[in-house]
């Protein structure tokens, strides 16, 4: 209600993420960052807010963000909510708060695309198709108000809506929005393995699959995925402070991840308008410390296979809201502790390297006080993570591809050739091919295969070994083949030679 008694009325259309807004009509825009937006929502009339949405990310979020402000001209206020530890890590907020006092100048992205970058500490794009003068236009007629409680927000809402209704700024603006639209090969759908050294080198040949493979489809959150099911990544040698390569092409940095450890390391008490963190979950959800209860279970029983927490409650089938990872095993073999993660839905470019550090400082944890509580000494084995839906959001398509360009030929040229398969020594015996199959590190023979057919040498080498790497079975086949050559023109064959 307005001081002459009107109720304001306004209809607002956004251009971009319709499914992920609540709707008013008044003329204050609410953005919650990373607080859930029915918590602001639920103490408020329709007629004191404009529209209320979250903003996660700096890089991803502030465009779009924009886009529909510009296109809703009617909106004149605009109340921030920066009240979470999230938001001081994610930085969106922040950001945008600087957009408004500071404005933008042209740029690049980090993936080399011209843009609006935020003038601000904290990296922010806005696409560069959306003009200086409606940008400026935009910042001169939205006044900018901050909140870092909720409450002080919604009274903040609240007051504004008194204020006398106001004339839109101008006329709705729209402004055409590139797209990426990627080429996919055929490949298998479901049940894929990738394995690296680091959490680093195995993000990329992540990024990697997904992009060359991965299926395309709707999301749930107005856009599109592309998406592997059931995806492995085995990281075996993560360095004990976390190998951050430089330059640093991680969507994450030390600072971002000393805090993110906390929200699985830690327990935390119930704060208005936070689902959940990790560390909640795991330390007090279900009225037992789950990560006190693994490690007292394995000091006892060393062998134990049920060393289980469980971070899915049956009750967030009705309330919604449930958590992305859900089981974690842990497994003690020849005094290697490892640990494996199931995440029901992952996402792989922004979310996943930052899972994979808090799974390890979480393995790390557990390990670090079996070898304190007993006599155990006990190695860091791999961590696993599998995620059911492995998939990258349309709006990182391009920054996807950039890493891919950049660092995936280099990776794969740094790669260790050692199959755990083991070794294969070929040779020719008169007219025959005799290849040797012997065991990985000490050479000691299993088997021995003898033929004059190379393809069928192959195929029951690959028969009896299904887990050989697939550049060995490229290279098997070639030798194989120069064999059969040498055989056929009586010359002197000699392996990698």
């Amino acid at each position: 209600m307005t001081a002459t008694g009107q109720v304001a009325q306004f209809q607002y259309k956004p251009l971009h993420k319709p499914n992920q807004l609540i709707y008013g009509s008044g003329q204050t825009a609410v953005i919650t960052g990373w607080t859930v937006k029915s918590t602001v929502q639920k103490q408020l009339q329709p007629h004191e807010y404009a529209v209320i949405g979250q903003l996660y990310s700096p890089t991803r979020g502030i465009s779009l963000l924009i886009r529909n402000l510009l296109a809703n001209p009617h909106v004149r206020f605009l109340v921030i909510l920066n009240a979470t530890k999230e938001d001081k890590n994610a930085g969106g907020c922040e950001c945008l708060l600087d957009f408004f006092r500071n404005g933008a100048e042209v740029g690049v992205s980090d993936t080399g695309r011209r843009c609006w970058v935020i003038r601000s500490a904290i990296l922010g794009y806005i696409d560069i198709e959306i003009t200086e003068c409606a940008i400026l236009r935009l910042r001169q007629s939205v006044e900018c108000f901050v909140a870092t409680k909720i409450a002080d927000a919604v009274d903040r809402v609240q007051q504004l809506s008194k204020r006398e209704i106001s004339e839109p700024w101008g006329e709705s603006l729209e402004f055409p929005l590139s797209t990426v639209v990627p080429t996919v090969l055929p490949g298998t759908r479901y049940g894929h393995r990738i394995e690296g050294k680091t959490i680093a080198e195995t993000w990329v040949k992540i990024i990697h699959r997904i992009k060359t493979t991965g299926t395309i489809r709707p999301t749930g959150y107005d856009g599109q995925w592309q998406e592997l099911i059931d995806l492995m990544a085995v990281i075996t040698d993560e360095p004990e402070n976390f190998y951050f390569p430089e330059p640093n092409y991680l969507p994450i940095d030390r600072s971002f991840i000393d805090e993110y450890i906390s929200q699985i390391l830690d327990d935390s008490p119930y704060r208005e308008g936070v689902k959940y963190t990790y560390g909640q979950r795991l330390r007090s959800w279900f009225g037992r410390d789950q990560v006190e209860q693994v490690i007292q279970k394995l000091i006892g029983e060393i062998d134990a296979a049920s060393a289980v927490m469980n971070l899915w409650d049956v009750k967030d089938h009705d309330k919604g809201g449930s958590p992305c990872l859900n089981h974690i095993w842990l497994r003690v073999v020849d005094n290697e502790l490892s640990l494996t993660a199931t995440l029901r839905s992952n996402d792989m470019f922004s979310a996943w390297p930052a899972n994979a550090m808090g799974l390890r400082a979480l393995q790390r944890h557990i390990r670090d006080e079996m070898q304190e509580r007993s006599n155990y000494e006990l190695r860091m084995g791999p961590l696993m993570t599998i995620s059911q839906s492995a998939h990258i959001y349309d709006d990182t398509w391009d920054n996807a591809d950039r890493l891919i360009a950049n660092q995936y030929a280099a990776i794969c040229n740094q790669r260790n050739y050692d199959d755990p398969s083991g070794n294969f020594l070929i040779e020719v015996d008169g007219k025959e091919i005799v290849v040797t199959h012997t065991t990985p590190g000490s050479g000691e023979a299993l088997q021995c295969y003898r033929g004059k057919n190379p393809l069928k040498l192959l195929r029951e080498i690959c028969a009896d070994c299904p887990a050989i790497q697939p550049e060995h079975t490229g290279y098997l086949g070639m030798e194989l083949q120069k064999a059969f050559y040498c055989i056929k023109n009586s010359s002197h064959y000699v392996q990698d030679m």
